[in-house]
């Protein structure tokens, strides 16, 4: 019975990490960029429903919402501003070091705003636990709703890539931008609602991460952001169901090692595992390799 506990717990971990993900892999997809400051969208998240929750005393749904909101303007904003000037750059490393300045310059505001203190995050959940097998398996409100969330989410997003003009539109552009504009596919505007969506999916990431684990700081965001870009290329980075693999095996490995190995080495196993993959396969498991013509 311990050990499904600790399945379920890593389930929902994994679901948070797979949402996550989902923003990186779109955004690399669709934009061949890596978007590093994605991590701490996460954090404006969290700190956005923390502020209207817990400092306005407004409803958790109003919490939500305006997370989202904020989000994804700022996500339309970093790209706009950061990433598209860089779009055609020479060199990969300059949107690299763009995103990372990013990353910091959000955790400094973030830092002047709120100080450095560990706030105390209410959670949004308000669901009771459910106990299954006579009370020994005790499923929180929190990992039912992540779970959940994170199942709508994919079943979504995949419609709408698949069954709309901008999915389409999407799919188009990650093929061949050039050929996607002589076929009057506005780039740019495809390119920022990738963004927009990514970082809405941050945002819903965040508040239930910090409901689950009910601590927010300026840093709140970065190890679960690199978590989640770890199950991108592990599940195959620029596949949405790559994504969605990778993130829960992750949570599933990262929980069952911390319970049954060791808490501390749980993030030396996570990342040597992702080590193991890409040297086994290195577009990961749902990955496929992209020949380029020279």
């Amino acid at each position: 019975m311990r050990f499904l506990s600790y399945l379920i717990s890593g389930i929902s971990l994994g679901s948070v990490y797979a949402i996550i993900a989902l923003g990186y892999t779109m955004v690399y997809g669709i934009a061949k960029m890596l978007n590093f400051a994605h991590g701490d969208v996460i954090m404006v998240g969290g700190f956005s429903a923390f502020t209207i929750i817990s400092m306005l005393g407004m409803p958790p749904a109003l919490g939500v919402l305006t997370a989202v909101l904020v989000c994804t303007a700022l996500g339309v904003v970093i790209e706009k501003v950061a990433y598209r000037p860089l779009r055609n750059a020479s060199s990969s490393l300059a949107v690299l070091i763009t995103a990372i300045g990013v990353s910091y310059l959000l955790q400094n505001l973030a830092l002047l705003i709120f100080g450095s203190s560990t706030k105390s995050f209410e959670s949004v959940v308000n669901i009771p636990a459910l106990k299954l097998a006579d009370g020994q398996i005790n499923i929180t409100g929190e990992t039912i709703v992540t779970i959940v969330t994170c199942v709508i989410v994919m079943v979504m997003l995949t419609l709408f890539i698949n069954r709309t003009k901008a999915g389409q539109a999407m799919l188009a552009v990650s093929e061949d931008k050039g050929a996607a504009q002589l076929m009057g596919i506005n780039v740019n505007g495809t390119i920022a609602l990738t963004f927009a969506i990514g970082s809405a999916l941050a945002a819903i990431a965040g508040v239930l991460l910090c409901s689950a684990y009910p601590t927010l700081s300026p840093t709140t965001g970065a190890m679960p952001g690199i978590k989640a870009f770890v199950a991108a290329v592990f599940g195959g980075i620029g596949s949405i169901p790559g994504a969605l693999i990778g993130g829960l095996l992750l949570g599933i490995i990262e929980t069952l090692g911390k319970a049954y190995i060791s808490s501390q080495l749980s993030d030396v196993i996570v990342f040597g595992i992702l080590i193991v993959v890409l040297v086994v396969k290195p577009t990961g498991i749902l990955g496929r390799k992209i020949q380029e013509k020279v």
